[in-house]
């Protein structure tokens, strides 16, 4: 557990009250080390799910807030046309859908061309295999363990094995990338999530509500 990334998605957050949000996910900062909690910001256009949330300018507005490492999640339509406007608003890593890009790699290759790193996250309907070629150049894989669009969900178990079969493909070819899951993460599912193997949680609702201890 001592290298476990903990990142609060903002998502669950106040939308009215931002800089109190922030000021929470700080806190972790101070009791347990600026390296081992970043922000997530969950980037939502309306067409690859449902829900709108916010964009550049809030990014910008709430760079000034803190200097933890913001990990930008874009459930969006062709990325490739948001990663430049969202490393200059911020972002330290970005992470795209690999359903939503066709040129996946290409984009990695322009998102570190920015100087940020580059994640690429998988729906719950999408298995490992289908990151085959971009394991070896990705500094994040984010496994949904919820279908993406809506915070609250409840953890879908199945999605874990896919969290072991990373980290195993990890350890026999060597890559570096971290391991993040987010979705329906609780009081309840965190010790299953970390046991599969897991370097960076997520959490919006239970983080947000007083639910989850991050220090059990």
């Amino acid at each position: 557990m001592s290298n476990l990334i903990l990142a609060p998605s903002l998502l669950s957050a106040d939308f009215s009250n931002l800089e109190n949000a922030v000021g929470m996910i700080n806190d972790i900062k101070y009791s347990q080390g600026e390296n081992r909690s970043f922000v997530h910001i969950d980037v939502m256009d309306g067409q690859f799910v449902p829900e709108i949330t916010y964009g550049q300018p809030v990014v910008r507005s709430i760079r000034k807030l803190t200097n933890l490492a913001f990990d930008v999640h874009l459930m969006v339509e062709h990325p490739e046309n948001q990663v430049e406007t969202f490393a200059a608003a911020g972002a330290d890593w970005i992470t795209f859908h690999q359903e939503a890009c066709v040129h996946a790699h290409r984009l990695i290759q322009r998102i570190h061309e920015l100087g940020k790193k580059a994640g690429v996250a998988i729906c719950p309907s999408t298995p490992v295999s289908a990151l085959e070629e971009l394991l070896e150049y990705a500094d994040l894989i984010l496994v949904m363990t919820v279908n993406p669009g809506y915070g609250g969900q409840t953890l879908i178990p199945s999605c874990l094995k896919k969290v072991e079969q990373l980290k195993k493909i990890r350890e026999e070819k060597g890559y570096n990338y971290l391991i993040s899951v987010d979705g329906g993460v609780n009081q309840n599912t965190l010790q299953s999530v970390v046991d599969a193997g897991t370097d960076v949680v997520v959490s919006g609702s239970s983080f947000f509500s007083g639910k989850l201890n991050w220090n059990y």
